[in-house]
């Protein structure tokens, strides 16, 4: 018996109980003309999330860790049971419009050649942010952990990483999408297998795309559908030293994993200062916070 559904929805969620609610009731406005499941892994929250999805959504299937997972390892988690012919990763801050499911659904029908498809990315006053970048290269990397991105974010190599050319109001193929709205097509999953678990949070998407792209896939953006994303709920909960060092340690995996030697070499030398820019960082951001008082 075929129990396979059109879509299946995986949302990691992690101390973001009110905008998963919002994402939630999103969702099921959304599924009218899909058959859909949809799972929530929680990361041990200690907002009440495991409370609220059980008692307001008893239809989703929650996965409840008593552990933060990471990212990478808590979607495996659904993906090796869901039964989605296609299957969407979901951040808990965003939120699906009427339509958006049935057309996401009926878009990766039309393409199959597309391993995975990402959508148009809307902040909540409706502009756009921007949702697609091109691989990492070592000049790129170089720059954004010496900070440059946040001083210089005209210089060439910065302009191509982060894609400053790419029209957002064109379908078309990308090298990496954000993994805010990340479509998979199962028959790729099924080829590439799942997602990297050296990767606790950060790089794994953009290692998915790559293993992906490397088996003659597709990434492919369409502007046809769009969804609200309220950016980086659960990151904002870490420190900055902390948050550098977990994308130091994903960004050198990566680099690892697919350059040569020397190139991870050499990017393991500006670790050192990376990490005394992301103290001052943390400082500076104290001291805003927590302006002395005049007597």
């Amino acid at each position: 018996m075929n129990d396979q559904v059109d879509l299946a929805i995986i949302i990691v969620s992690w101390n973001c109980r009110k905008y998963l609610k919002s994402c939630l009731k999103s969702i099921f406005q959304s599924k009218k003309d899909s058959s859909v499941e949809i799972f929530v892994v929680d990361n041990n929250s200690s907002d009440g999330t495991v409370e609220m999805v059980k008692k307001e959504f008893p239809k989703v299937q929650l996965i409840a860790n008593n552990f933060n997972a990471g990212f990478a390892k808590a979607n495996n988690q659904a993906l090796k049971i869901a039964k989605g012919k296609y299957l969407l990763l979901l951040n808990p801050d965003t939120e699906v419009k009427a339509d958006t499911l049935t057309k996401a659904v009926a878009y990766l029908n039309d393409h199959p050649k597309a391993g995975i498809m990402g959508c148009k990315i809307l902040n909540p006053n409706g502009s756009l942010q921007n949702s697609v970048r091109r691989f990492p290269n070592l000049s790129s990397q170089i720059l954004i952990l010496l900070k440059f991105h946040n001083f210089f974010p005209d210089l060439e190599p910065l302009k191509k990483y982060f894609a400053k050319d790419f029209n957002y109001h064109k379908e078309q193929e990308a090298d990496q999408i954000m993994g805010a709205f990340f479509m998979i097509r199962k028959e790729c999953l099924d080829e590439i297998g799942l997602f990297d678990e050296k990767f606790w949070l950060w790089f794994e998407e953009v290692d998915f795309c790559k293993r992906v792209k490397d088996k003659g896939w597709k990434v492919l953006y369409t502007p046809e559908l769009e969804i609200i994303h309220a950016q980086g709920k659960s990151f904002a909960q870490i420190k900055a030293v902390k948050e550098q060092i977990i994308f130091n340690r994903s960004l050198l995996y990566y680099f690892r994993k697919h350059f040569s030697p020397i190139e991870y070499l050499i990017l393991l030398l500006f670790y050192p200062l990376n990490l005394f820019l992301a103290l001052i960082v943390e400082i500076l951001e104290s001291l805003s916070l927590n302006p002395k008082q005049s007597n």
